[in-house]
């Protein structure tokens, strides 16, 4: 049997370490599944997810020139589908007329993201002005006799 990038086969878990699980494909076949790629979640210890001798199925990711073979078991199994929060049942918020996504804008020049970026900055240092003044406008009344 030839491996092929992409392809999901079935191996037995020969040995386990701090990073990762060596799972034999077939005789004299042996590839690494490294931690980041053992479950769907963080994993902080093989162990509680693998076993040696365990039997396992695995993704072929790469194989190296050298002949590593790299799998993936979370990527051999099916994902369940994502939620999709738009077909769920709708809670009560804001009016109709209120909307929470994004609309598409058009793109804009390079000019007028400088001047969108320029507006931005002078308010908000307008701001920080009176901010300040405000704060050194009380203190210098309470000291001054």
């Amino acid at each position: 049997m030839a491996l092929e990038v992409g392809s999901i086969v079935e191996g037995k878990v020969t040995g386990i370490t701090k990073f990762g699980a060596f799972v034999e494909l077939e005789p004299g076949k042996t590839g690494m599944v490294h931690i980041s790629e053992v479950a769907p979640t963080y994993v902080k210890e093989i162990r509680d997810h693998l076993t040696e001798n365990q039997q396992v199925k695995v993704k072929v990711l790469a194989i190296n020139e050298d002949g590593k073979i790299n799998l993936s078991i979370k990527k051999a199994v099916e994902q369940p589908a994502r939620k999709n929060f738009s077909s769920s049942p709708k809670k009560p918020g804001p009016g109709p007329d209120v909307s929470f996504t994004r609309q598409p804008q058009a793109p804009m020049s390079f000019e007028d993201m400088m001047a969108k970026f320029k507006q931005n900055s002078d308010d908000k240092m307008l701001d920080l002005k009176r901010n300040l003044d405000g704060k050194r406008g009380a203190s210098g009344k309470r000291h001054a006799r």
